[in-house]
């Protein structure tokens, strides 16, 4: 939840402090005039000596100031900004970056902009909490200003005593002039920024929600080369996990480890993982966002890991491959595995321009329950099963949809309305995953005791193009062949 953080400039208090690494706790700056002081725990508090007060703005060497280009996405996110403009003409449109969040204590979560954010502006994972971008009506259409809080640098009290935001602290943040000739907005102090009585914000007004998610539907240039880049990653963030199975087996919770593994990828190579990393080896693999990751990863066992790397744009992937841990399937085990990719495989044969986006689910529906009817797991025929109004016995052993949106957010465009979503057409330029599975619970007595505890799932993340649909992660192994080769060359 958002709460004010205790860590906030407070008056000088003349208890001691104990050294306590990676706890420290900020001191107060002497009250000045225009000081706002507020309340906080002082049992951490120290007050600064007069040496201290005295020298600290000085002896500091001078930085030359020097403004960057525009970044790679700023022509991009004019554009989109254009498109809200013409949208809502004479009205004042306020897209908020959002604020820290607490996770205990004086401790937050690690900031992440709103999408609409971050889509409008460019502005990616070095984004500032708080930020606010404002379409200010105009004669001909709208300005766009980015308002934030300025450097708290050494010439601030905050840049000692202010553990938020000061430099000293945190380190060096973005100036307002920077700010502007990177993203190509004029920028303003936060301090300069008033909520009026009729302003339209996403995320209080709905229509104006819906059409910054639908906004998002279709992916430009920019958007397709970081979902790329996404994929790449993420793609080596599997090598690194296989290449790590021998030190993944040994540990008693081994699901963690395949997690880290992945985790040091995506932070080293991206932003962060896109998502809660899905590590399910045997029987966890049953449930669909098992995100515990506590659990041995043994031999003979399949492992389902859902993971996807989000880059600095803040563009994500979402793969899953099924891993055979020993290195290779089971003659059960290559039974579902090629059943899922088979419906995947249809599902990818049914995407074309003008199509239904629910086809996708369809078609993968009609392999699943033509096979587990065909293994004798259903009291009704397949066709049956299909009937849309007396049938689904067969997601008994899939229950989630097939495809979603894919973007800067995993599950993405999520605002938008059915009509456009779930019931609209496909088009160039859509990002979304292909990614059915097949979940044969530990306890179902309605399956085979050799197919229960067996959970498989492929995901794919693909794009629209006027050709037809081109996937992204067709590199990473897909097919029990190629898993069992891939694991036989990287497995140390």
């Amino acid at each position: 939840m958002d709460a004010p953080s205790p860590r906030d400039t407070t008056a000088p208090t003349a208890e001691p402090q104990a050294a306590e690494p990676q706890a420290a706790e900020p001191q107060a700056a002497e009250p000045q005039a225009d000081q706002t002081q507020t309340v906080a725990p002082s049992n951490r508090k120290a007050p600064f000596p007069r040496g201290f007060l005295d020298t600290i703005s000085t002896g500091w060497a001078e930085h030359p100031a020097s403004l960057p280009a525009a970044r790679e996405q700023a022509p991009w996110a004019a554009r989109r900004r254009e498109k809200v403009s013409k949208a809502f003409p004479g009205q004042r449109v306020v897209v908020p970056a959002g604020g820290l969040k607490q996770r205990s204590n004086d401790c937050d979560y690690p900031f992440r902009a709103h999408s609409a954010f971050s889509h409008l502006t460019g502005w990616g994972s070095d984004a500032e909490p708080d930020a606010v971008l404002v379409f200010e009506p105009r004669d001909e259409g709208h300005e766009a200003v980015l308002y934030f809080r300025e450097r708290a640098d050494r010439t601030t009290a905050e840049f000692y005593s202010d553990a938020t935001i000061g430099e000293f602290w945190i380190g060096p943040r973005p100036a307002l002039d920077g700010v502007a000739a990177d993203l190509g907005l004029t920028t303003a102090h936060l301090d300069a920024f008033s909520p009026e009585a009729d302003d339209r914000t996403v995320g209080t007004d709905d229509e104006l929600t819906r059409f910054v998610s639908e906004l998002r539907l279709v992916k430009d240039e920019y958007e397709l080369a970081q979902m790329a880049l996404a994929v790449e990653v993420t793609g080596r963030g599997f090598d690194d996990v296989i290449a790590e199975l021998p030190r993944i087996i040994e540990h008693p919770r081994g699901e963690r480890v395949v997690e880290g593994v992945f985790h040091q990828r995506a932070r080293s190579d991206g932003n962060s993982v896109g998502y809660d990393t899905i590590a399910a080896s045997g029987p966890h693999a049953c449930y669909l966002h098992w995100t515990r990751n506590d659990g041995p990863v043994k031999p003979g066992d399949l492992i389902l890991l859902d993971a996807g790397v989000e880059v600095d744009s803040l563009y994500t992937a979402d793969i899953t491959r099924t891993l055979p841990v020993s290195g290779t399937f089971t003659d059960i085990q290559r039974r579902i595995y090629e059943t899922v990719r088979e419906a995947a495989d249809a599902s990818f044969a049914a995407a074309k321009v003008g199509v239904p986006f629910r086809r996708l689910h369809e078609a993968a529906m009609e392999v699943i329950a033509a096979r587990v009817a065909e293994w004798g797991l259903l009291p009704v025929t397949a066709e049956e099963a299909l009937d849309g109004d007396r049938g689904g016995q067969h997601r008994r052993y899939m229950v989630h949809g097939t495809s979603h949106h894919l973007g800067i957010d995993v599950h993405d465009c999520a605002q938008a309305r059915r009509d456009m979503y779930y019931d609209g057409l496909l088009e160039p330029g859509m990002v979304f995953t292909i990614e059915p599975g097949l979940y044969f619970q530990i306890d179902d007595l309605t399956v085979p005791e050799e197919y229960r505890g067996i959970g498989a799932r492929i995901e794919d993340d693909i794009v629209m193009t006027a050709d037809g649909p081109v996937n992204l992660s067709a590199g990473i192994p897909r097919t029990a062949d190629e898993v069992e080769e891939w694991i036989a060359r990287l497995k140390r």
